[in-house]
């Protein structure tokens, strides 16, 4: 690491204490932030253009778009994905076309539809496996997910409009465990299966800790009890794998069953089952897993990993397709970006099965959808780059914070953002002055211009880089100096430190360049014809992977504020 200023660290005094001050002390320093651009450059899209106009990049989501779940109404697709202890929940994009996707709006954007988030980590707690469904029978869409945080646990909210405003949630009874799914049959009957609660119970079940329960759709609620599922020709001695993230589909009149298994690492997979009842008995495929690349070697050129947790969905011309998770190792061998969102068709087996690989088939990069015209202006995959100058009424929706809404914090006049300092910390549990979007790039590099002036010793703003509560890079200005940081909750190290230049009256430039392996942070002021000023290169890339971390979400990089008052 060239870095040469002293290393030197912090102690945290005190407990998070509140965002409002007591009375007598200075109220707190707003910083300005006027603009921010992210720009991706990973070396795959850079080596390997599109030349087709119906060929697309996989992952059609990059970074973190984990527990994809896809649903279609006529000509239109939407689909939604895990948002754990970050707020708003549930992002819903929608495509005509299974290609190009649009982020049109959060689902949960209102704290009243979350409430649950404060005190949760943000990528072990929160929203997990949301599964979007739409019953024609109601003309209403619902997304159904569960709050692992909260001891109700799992809820829904509806829909007429899904790019409009989404319902209150409604609270589920009679249902454990995780990864609630909708079905809704053609006869009218409403399922939810789901994994049940496998705390203290034997690693092994002979029913895979499946269970089915109906759903009355005219008071909303579960009815009658849950059973389990009856896997055709299975023992009760047999240790058979657990399942989660179950969806039903209904087939030329037979019931499929698709499940992950093999957890959540390289192991992860697919699984499918077929029965002629919604009660089976199941029988599962002969040639599972129907997804997966934990066959394939690890040194292998540009790797998908982790792959499983699917969803499925048919096409008006008759064709299927899936969405599903996996991630994408980077040049280092390790990856920040968490579990993205792939595409791919669907193939049948003779007798009846779905699936996208077998043995050896790796997950491509590349693909074509013949009659598809790639939207070039999109930006959700391939290098681009995003910028806000923050002239509108409200933050867009590829703004996320930690665990409620920011309002308190941030504001928007039409020309700035200011976010007000707060004593809520990033590395506390509750909700601080942050605003970030996911990492999407190996390779990438971002920008924000800020003004700034502490009115209180502890006062400080920047660009945050975070992973979960005990991992962060913090590009700090403070008075009269910027500072890389990196915080937890035991403690600040400052591993850099140099002058603000004397020319930047008129604010100050931040920058972050990622090159896969390791971070460099500059700036420079605003409007000055000068070069990017070094505060820290060479920074390891690997303190934010998710390997070295754990938990379920990728990294993110955003505008912070925060105030460490005694």
């Amino acid at each position: 690491m060239k870095i040469t200023q002293t290393i030197y660290v912090m102690a945290i005094v005190g407990a998070v204490a509140s965002a409002s001050l007591t009375a007598g002390k200075k109220a707190p320093a707003c910083a300005e932030f006027t603009a921010f651009t992210y720009t991706g450059n990973d070396d795959y899209y850079n080596d390997n253009p599109l030349h087709a106009e119906d060929e697309f990049y996989n992952p059609i989501l990059p970074g973190w778009y984990s527990d994809p779940s896809v649903v279609r109404n006529g000509g239109d697709y939407y689909l939604v994905a895990s948002t754990f202890g970050y707020f708003p929940g549930i992002p819903l994009y929608h495509s005509r076309d299974l290609v190009n996707w649009r982020l049109v709006r959060n689902v949960l954007d209102r704290p009243g539809q979350l409430p649950g988030l404060r005190g949760q980590s943000i990528d072990r707690g929160g929203i997990y496996a949301p599964q979007i469904s739409y019953n024609p029978a109601e003309g209403k869409y619902y997304v159904v997910t569960t709050d692992v945080g909260r001891r109700e646990g799992h809820f829904y909210v509806t829909a007429t409009d899904p790019e409009g405003d989404w319902s209150d949630p409604v609270w589920l009874h009679g249902i454990d465990g995780i990864d609630p799914s909708f079905f809704f049959d053609d006869d009218g009957e409403a399922y939810i299966v789901y994994k049940e609660d496998t705390a203290g119970k034997p690693k092994w079940s002979n029913y895979r800790c499946i269970r089915f329960i109906r759903f009355d759709t005219a008071t909303g609620q579960t009815a009658g009890e849950s059973w389990p599922l009856v896997e055709e020709g299975v023992g009760p001695d047999e240790r058979l794998d657990r399942d989660e993230g179950p969806h039903i589909y209904k087939v030329d009149g037979s019931y499929i069953l698709l499940c992950a298994e093999g957890g959540t690492s390289t192991q992860h997979s697919a699984v499918v089952y077929r029965a002629d009842s919604i009660r089976g008995p199941y029988r599962r495929w002969g040639r599972n897993p129907a997804l997966t690349q934990r066959h394939l070697k690890d040194k292998r050129t540009n790797p998908v990993t982790c792959a499983g947790h699917a969803d499925l969905v048919s096409t008006p011309e008759g064709e299927w397709w899936g969405v599903f998770l996996g991630c994408r190792p980077g040049p280092g061998g390790f990856q920040a970006l968490g579990r993205e969102t792939f595409l791919m068709p669907v193939k049948w087996s003779r007798d009846g099965f779905p699936y996208f690989t077998q043995s050896q088939d790796t997950v491509p990069l590349r693909l074509r959808r013949e009659g598809v015209v790639r939207d070039t202006a999109a930006c959700c995959a391939g290098n681009f780059t995003w910028r806000d100058d923050f002239r509108s009424a409200t933050l867009r929706p590829e703004w996320i914070g930690l665990r409620g809404s920011t309002a308190d914090y941030c504001t928007l006049d039409g020309k700035c953002m200011r976010l007000q300092c707060s004593r809520e910390l990033s590395t506390g549990k509750d909700v601080p002055a942050y605003v970030g979007r996911r990492i999407q790039h190996h390779k990438f590099e971002a920008t924000a211009r800020v003004r700034f002036t502490p009115r209180s010793e502890g006062e400080s703003a920047g660009m945050l880089m975070l992973k979960n509560e005990s991992r962060q890079y913090y590009l700090a200005l403070c008075g009269d100096r910027v500072e890389l940081r990196t915080l937890s909750p035991r403690e600040v190290k400052v591993l850099a430190s140099i002058p603000v230049p004397s020319t930047a009256g008129k604010g100050l430039e931040m920058r972050v360049v990622s090159d896969g392996v390791c971070y460099h942070f500059y700036v420079r002021p605003v409007s000055a014809n000068v070069d990017w000023i070094p505060v820290a290169q060479d920074v390891d890339a690997s303190y934010l992977a998710c390997e070295r971390t754990g938990g379920f979400t990728g990294a993110t990089i955003g505008l912070y504020a925060e105030s460490r008052q005694n």
